[in-house]
């Protein structure tokens, strides 16, 4: 495998697994070793190593089980073993992301079923519940990553873990150590932090009320053995402030070249983190510029951010979220994963250039926000290297993972001025999540021909968002004296509530797509509203629900066909 080398701590495990039969890598020449496992993956390895046993017997359970899929005998296996009950008494789940807790429960049983433990068989009744992560056949390609650390982000999702790293998080706040730890008041000037240590933290502030003028901070080496614990909580973080610390930063230099190794942490609730008018430099990767977790706040004016790994946002924050406002300053992510923001929290830019090369630009996962003002902002993901790219390029993305980071409820998209600029794929894709958004004098340009100014749809939930076929996005969006250039899709599982206001005009078509999945539609799938004073230049055929027309339509020869049958041209 040309992605297996000598010197990863798993090197040996692979050549075993390989040697064994239990994987065949995902093509002739690679393994992927940071992507995720589904459940059908996890059976099959098991049901590889046990010398895979005549199942010819055993009944189906499963309605989502088919005898075609390479993973069939491997999970009839698994069943009639004891190994696994399901996920309910009649569905596997089997491209469901498998959690450690299952993972660790399958080795359990299988076993102790065969006298290599003393344990037991395990309880009776179904597998732990499941959370997001693509699977990817054994001997197909693999799926695209997962919801990661960032909540089986598309972006900021689950970057590799480093030697003998892992996820999971280790269920309690685990920070590690600190080069230096600053627990008293005081002021600090001109001093140099460094680190070179494990889940070490080159200067930590722990409940202290501090100001830190002029300093270096440099975490150039040294890795996180839990990448939840580095993204949760700061752990292996350059510069962490805790436990209800007050920090004032201004002319500071930080820099980290350690994987997990983010840039300055602000974790829980009580804690404040105020920078001014520093540079932030990351290259490695889940290391992000500013980070914000549990409940903790920062303020940002001027600064400089530059990363360069993958799965590592220039703003980024995690489970537990909290509240960042960012005021001028240059913030850019080099790495793919690495959306400019990652919003599992409260975050208002203003007056700031934001800039993803590799990735989407903007990422809000769940109840949470972004709010930009007279920013410029600009996304290139890519076709191929993104965690969701699998199932749409875009430049923003608005979802809600199942993973536990993001509570489950209204997101909110806001942007006044300045300007949005998406060089691949769509400009704004949602799925499996309800939603607001508000556009007003924002100068959209999309330089994708291909692409569409909005797709909103369900997912096939191979990164567990949602239930393939009900996993549809909800927008209610109002363009407010802003020009909007482009199609906009909604599938049949979806819904739009567009409000064209104060001057607005739309240039392009709106239509309802069936759902890929074959899901069952839901009503009100386009409800179109257009004020007095704002118009809709129609660019092809257009289907939707129902229209609300105090403006002006320009048809240029074209229809629009309401659900009712009711079919409108010039």
């Amino acid at each position: 495998f040309t992605d297996v080398s000598e010197s990863e701590y798993y090197y040996n495990a692979v050549l075993w697994a390989y040697s064994q039969g239990v994987t065949t890598g995902t093509t002739e020449t690679t393994f992927s070793p940071d992507e995720e496992c589904g459940r059908c993956q996890i059976v099959t390895f098991l049901y590889r190593y046990f010398g895979e046993l005549d199942v010819s017997n055993v009944q189906n359970p499963f309605t989502d089980v088919n005898e075609s899929d390479y993973f069939y005998n491997a999970v009839l296996w698994a069943y009639s073993e004891g190994i696994t009950n399901g996920t309910t008494e009649t569905t596997f789940s089997p491209h469901e992301g498998c959690k450690r807790c299952e993972i660790v429960t399958f080795l359990y049983r299988a076993l102790a079923n065969t006298g290599e433990s003393d344990g037991g068989s395990g309880e009776e009744g179904g597998d732990p519940g499941e959370e997001g992560g693509t699977p990817g056949e054994e001997g197909g390609t693999p799926g695209e990553g997962g919801d990661p650390g960032e909540g089986g982000d598309p972006g900021e999702g689950g970057g590799a873990p480093g030697e003998g790293g892992s996820f999971g998080g280790s269920g309690e706040v685990t920070q590690g150590t600190a080069a230096t730890e600053i627990t008293k008041d005081g002021t600090y000037t001109d001093t140099t932090y460094t680190s070179t240590g494990d889940d070490e933290n080159a200067l930590r502030v722990t409940g202290a009320t501090v100001t830190l003028d002029g300093i270096t901070v440099d975490k150039s080496a040294g890795s996180s053995s839990n990448t939840e614990d580095g993204d949760f909580y700061g752990m292996n973080a350059a510069l962490l402030a805790t436990d209800g610390a007050q920090v004032t930063i201004t002319n500071a230099t930080i820099s980290s070249s350690a994987q997990n190794g983010n840039g300055v942490f602000s974790y829980g609730s009580g804690t404040t983190v105020t920078i001014s008018d520093s540079t932030i430099t990351t290259t490695a990767d889940n290391s992000g510029g500013i980070q914000t977790t549990g409940g903790g706040t920062t303020i940002a004016y001027n600064l400089t951010v530059t990363t360069s790994g993958s799965s590592s946002a220039a703003i980024r924050s995690d489970r537990g979220g909290g509240t960042v406002t960012v005021d001028g300053g240059t913030y850019t992510s080099n790495g793919y994963n690495s959306p400019a923001v990652y919003s599992t929290a409260t975050i208002t830019v203003e007056n700031a250039t934001l800039t993803a090369n590799n990735s989407e630009a903007l990422v809000i996962e769940g109840e949470n926000s972004i709010t930009l003002v007279d920013c410029d902002v600009s996304g290139n993901m890519s076709d191929t290297e993104g965690t969701s790219s699998d199932t749409n390029v875009h430049s923003v993305m608005i979802y809600q993972s199942q993973s536990g980071d993001a509570e489950e409820g209204m997101s909110s998209f806001s942007m006044t001025g300045g300007s949005l600029t998406n060089n691949n794929g769509d400009v704004f894709f949602i799925t499996n999540t309800a939603c607001t958004i508000y556009l007003s004098g924002v100068s959209i340009v999309n330089n994708e021909t291909d692409g569409t100014l909005m797709t909103i749809s369900g997912n096939d939930a191979s990164h567990g968002w949602g239930t393939a076929g009900a996993n549809g996005g909800q927008v209610t969006m109002t363009a407010d004296a802003q020009e909007l250039e482009g199609d906009i899709t909604v599938d049949t599982v979806s819904t739009l509530d567009l409000t064209l206001t104060n001057g607005s005009v739309l240039t392009g078509t709106i239509n309802i797509v069936e759902n890929a999945e074959g899901g069952t539609a839901v009503e009100n799938n386009a409800v179109i509203t257009i004020d007095e004073g704002c118009t809709w230049n129609l660019t092809g055929d257009c289907t939707i629900t129902s229209l609300t027309n105090n403006g002006t339509i320009n048809f240029n020869g074209y229809t629009i066909t309401l659900a009712d049958g009711t079919v409108l041209s010039a």
